[in-house]
């Protein structure tokens, strides 16, 4: 019943093809507290390992572990290499916070990763298209725009942006137009002048998709 909640979010609120939900690896954490941990902990993953990831907590009670993301909509983070790095994790309902992440690994960066990265680079165009959040990313590549990427939860980085500039010609910013978008557009001219690389920018082009 926990997974259809999950996937009724994308199919019929997100209005996600089938196609789209395996294309970029879509799931759904369920709501009962220890459920995914279990499961791990079956398939022969180690507790320290859950827990050092992200996947899991410990009960400060027993040690028993219990799923971080627990009642929230998946959406994994993949390196240029095609690996699962990290997981970003949405509420359902109003909770707070909204979006989640795994937390900083031997192998999960987030000033050095972008979200979409991993199919943008394959998409034989010479700019890319820079957004706010998994949700954009998904909705602009249903659309065709296959060149779409977005940050992990933070502020645009000097590394995400020395990434960028080996594979896109030009960026195009695409953030919400409400005062904080201005002002991340703001942040991101600054580190994308500072480069040293001829990299246009092209910028008047604010949208704000489906959250």
């Amino acid at each position: 019943e926990g997974m259809a909640v999950g996937m009724s979010y994308f199919r019929q609120k997100r209005e996600l093809t089938d196609a789209t939900i395996q294309k970029f690896g879509l799931g759904f954490c369920p709501s009962r507290g220890d459920r995914m941990s279990k499961d791990a902990l079956a398939a022969g993953y180690k507790q320290e390992f859950l827990i050092s990831t992200g996947l899991s907590k410990a009960r400060e009670s027993d040690g028993s572990l219990y799923d971080r993301f627990r009642d929230r909509a998946m959406f994994p983070i993949i390196d240029v290499r095609k690996n699962v790095i990290g997981f970003g994790g949405r509420v359902l309902d109003d909770s707070k916070p909204k979006y989640l992440n795994s937390p900083e690994t031997e192998i999960f960066d987030k000033s050095r990763n972008l979200y979409g990265l991993n199919r943008a680079r394959t998409s034989r165009k010479p700019y890319f298209l820079i957004c706010e959040g998994y949700m954009d990313v998904i909705t602009l590549h249903r659309f065709g725009f296959t060149n779409a990427v977005a940050g992990l939860g933070t502020a645009l980085t000097p590394e995400q942006v020395t990434l960028i500039s080996r594979y896109a010609e030009e960026v195009y910013l695409c953030y919400d137009a409400d005062e904080a978008g201005q002002k991340a557009v703001r942040a991101a001219l600054s580190l994308f002048s500072k480069t040293g690389k001829p990299l246009p920018l092209g910028f008047p082009l604010f949208t704000k998709l489906q959250r």
